[in-house]
Formats: C-alpha cells, structure tokens, sequence
C-alpha cells in the first residue's frame, strides 16, 4: 500500500557447521537477508537422521525466539525468508518445504521463479501427485523426489534439465546440503568458508560475512555445491548459458549496498549510477535550453535507501550540493495492522515525512531507483510542494519499466505498469513533476561496467527464456515463493 517497488522473492540461506549452533547462525543469516522478503520466514536442521522445519508467517524475528531455536538441533541447515508475488502470505506457502521421500527426508528453499512450472505441474497432477500449496517451490521438491538417480546430486541433475528459468536454491538432505544455481544465473547465490569449520551458502555475501565467512565466491551458473563433512565438492551440472542473464534490479534496488556478486559491489554500481544520470540529466536540460545562470537545481536528495548512494554520485558529478530530504519510517510497511480509513488517506505520509528546512524554496532534484505503477512518485512529489519546494524534478536510476519480469520479481502486469503505455513527457505530466529524467538502458550497463550478462528484460521486452507474453496481457499470475 505504500510501496510499489518492484519486490524480490526472498533470501535463503544454507550452513553446514559441525559443533556449532547451526539454527542460531542460520537465524542471525536470515536477519541479514531480512530486506529480500518480510512476510515469512523458516528454516530445516538435518541432524544426520531427520530433519526438523519451523516456519510461520512474520518478520525474522518474530518467527524464531530462543525457545524455538533450542529444539531445532543438528550440523545442517537452510533458511528462506519470502516476499509472495501473488498477494498469498499463506502458511501453506512459506518455505523451507519438507518432505519425507524413500531416499529420505528432504527439505528446499528457493529464490526465482521457473517459467515453464505450470507444465511442470499440470503433469505431476496427471501422475496423482498432490500440492499443498501454490508455490513452484513445491513442485521442485516433489520433483527431486521422484526423479531417478543414487544420490541426491544425481536427481538434482536431473530435475536441473526440465526446469526453465530462474532458482537458485538451498536444498537439504538428513546429512547434506545443496546450492543450487540454474545455468543462467538470473538470481544471487555465494558460499564460504566459516572461520571453525564448515561453510555457509547464501544469497547475498552481506549475509556471509555477518557469520563470519572468509574466502567468499559465487556459485557459478548451472553449478552444484555440496556442503557436507566430506568437505565442500562442486560439479557443474549443466553448462552455463553464455552470456548469462544476472538480473540488473540486484544492482539498483534488491540487494544491500555490501553485497558484492560477480566481482561488483553493489555500492559502488550504484554511485555510478548517479554520476551517469546527472550527465544525461545535464544533457537533457541543455538540450531543452532550461539551464539558468544559476544552475540546475539547488539540491539533490534520495528516496532513501537504495538510492543515497546514486543521489551522491549524482551531486559528485553535478555539482548540486546534497542533503537528506525525506526521513524514512522503514517498518511502517511492515506491520500486519491494517491502517485507518484516516490514516490510509495519508497514504505515503505514513511512510515518509518530508525536512522542511532543506527543500524550503529549493529547486529540489530527486533521486529515485524506479518507477513501477506510479503510485508513490506523485505522493511525494506533493509532499515536497506542501514542504515548500520551488521546483521538483525526478531522475531515476533506470529506464522505463515496460515488461513485467517472469523470473522472481513482482513488477505486477502490463497494465499495472505506468511506463507501459506511457511516454516520458506524460508520466512526468501524471506525476506532477517539474521535469523526469530516466537513466538509459547504456548508461546503467556503463555504471555496472559491463556491456552484457545480464537480464533487462523489464526495460527492453527482450527475455532470455521463452514466456508466455499473452497471458501476461490478460491477466498474469505466477505461483507465490
């Protein structure tokens, strides 16, 4: 209600630490993934013999207490915290999904979104198997455990060939755990080594070096990695896809500012970010001859918080002095009580207060990561104008969002998209901005600093997988993480 970013599916987590409280450092991981998803939260502990799951719906810390922790015993383990796409924050849809199969007991996370899952579905229903749930998380489990092979890396290779699309997964036997990294590599996935032995999986590295992991590295696309007491193996199951489809919105928007994936910190990308959208900026008001004797803008300030390091690259380069202009309630979108009629007419304000005295007759320049929907861009450009200020003028950190994502993001439907029947000049009308400036799709691969690899599918329409376009024309939904 009152964030319409583009929201990532989930973190998972994976431990393997002999002697060590695996559920409490599985816990503490998860807290560090906190921001990918806060509707629910588990994890599975493998003790050599079974495996034992606790999940419910809530934040990380509302789900697991140190009671909770103690019975859940054992040297493995997997977490998941998840943000649903589909609007069902049911139980039945957390994760990790745990099953008891003629191999064992077996449990998994996952972070992405498999393409081809109701084809996948559709013939496990027709075999006479049964769903819980609405996720294609679960029909990645049941897979694993139907599929032919000796060990659980050899169905895992086998179940790897039918699925399309993005997973990057956390997988769990009674005495192993699995990284898995489909050959595109779409979504995040890095292991390391904890400093007493042992390793730990996750999504971001951020969430490795809270537990303490040196000698970090990224699961490579189409890889298996295997965490057990027989040391850490690797087995590249399929071959990666070349070039791969690493989603770009982890730089702009998903992952906190210390991950560093693929040898590029997040960071970093996103000063760079700034600096090239205060030059297109520059040329764009040069061009249409705005520029005054006095410059461009009084004041640069972020839409905190993924874009403060984009709004300093952009001052860096612009000259524009920077300064806070929005205080951020950063758990007021988290709570499960359901606002006022009252108060759901403030809509953003409950969200975001405006310091008056830095934008107080200032041409103010706004740096925001993204617009989705639209809906929240025009609230606080209003809330800028009742604060005082002068002239409001948006730059985002990306192009137009004008293709919904079928690999793990939650950007809504063609029609749900402002950027999709829209030209630059009429959102910025709709908006009510002074002016609106997007980066190019060149200038963020210059800020990434890398021509190719990766996946921009919701900005060009192209997509590195076949999807199915129609039924995102009329009406699509995809199964909830």
């Amino acid at each position: 209600m009152w964030d319409e970013s583009p929201k990532e599916e989930c973190g998972i987590i994976g431990v393997f630490a002999p002697d060590e409280d695996v559920a409490r450092m599985t816990f503490f991981g998860l807290f560090a993934l906190q921001h990918r998803g806060q509707e629910a939260a588990g994890m599975a502990v493998a003790d050599g013999q079974v495996i034992s799951v606790y999940k419910n719906v809530g934040l990380v810390s509302h789900v697991f207490r140190p009671g909770t922790l103690e019975e859940l015993k054992g040297h493995y383990a997997i977490g998941h915290t998840r943000y649903s796409t589909t609007g069902s924050s049911l139980m039945r849809n957390a994760q990790p999904f745990m099953i008891e199969t003629m191999n064992g007991p077996l449990a998994l996370a996952h972070n992405g979104n498999l393409v081809n899952s109701a084809e996948l579905r559709d013939e496990m229903l027709h075999q006479g198997v049964g769903f819980s749930s609405s996720s294609d998380s679960e029909v990645m489990t049941m897979m694993l455990a139907r599929d032919a092979g000796a060990t659980w890396e050899d169905r895992i290779k086998v179940a790897m060939k039918k699925w399309v699309g993005a997973y990057s997964l956390v997988i769990l036997s009674r005495d192993c755990v699995y990284a898995v990294r489909d050959p595109w590599g779409f979504r995040p996935l890095s292991v390391g080594m904890l400093p007493n032995g042992g390793y730990a999986v996750a999504s971001e590295t951020g969430a490795l070096r809270t537990l303490g992991c040196e000698t970090i590295r990224d699961v490579k696309p189409g890889e298996i990695v295997t965490l057990s007491a027989n040391a850490l193996t690797v087995t590249q199951a399929l071959p990666p896809v070349s070039p791969s489809a690493k989603c770009v919105f982890e730089f702009i928007y998903f992952a906190r500012p210390d991950q560093t994936w693929d040898g590029v910190n997040v960071h970093a990308v996103r000063q760079r970010l700034g600096e090239e959208l205060a030059r297109e900026f520059g040329l764009r008001i040069e061009t249409e001859n705005r520029i005054r004797e006095d410059g461009i803008g009084d004041v640069v300030i972020p839409v905190p918080d993924s874009s403060t390091p984009a709004a300093i690259g952009f001052a860096r380069i612009s000259g524009i002095p920077f300064n806070d202009g929005f205080i951020k309630n950063r758990y007021v979108g988290r709570t499960f009580i359901e606002p006022t009629d009252s108060l759901r007419k403030r809509g953003v304000a409950l969200k975001f207060n405006v310091i008056d005295e830095n934008v107080r007759d200032k041409r103010v320049v706004v740096i925001d990561d993204s617009i989705v929907r639209g809906n929240t861009t025009g609230p606080l450009i209003k809330l800028l104008r009742q604060s005082g200020a002068k002239e409001v003028h948006m730059c985002i950190t990306c192009p137009p969002i004008t293709h919904p994502c079928f690999m793990g993001v939650d950007m809504g439907r063609f029609e749900d998209l402002i950027a999709h029947k829209r030209s630059v000049d009429e959102i910025c009308k709709k908006v009510g901005a002074d002016s609106l400036t997007y980066l190019s799709v060149d200038g963020m691969m210059r800020a990434v600093g890398r021509a190719d690899g990766f996946c921009q599918a919701c900005f060009t329409g192209r997509y590195p997988v076949q999807v199915d376009l129609m039924s995102a024309k009329t009406g699509f939904e995809r199964g909830t993480k």
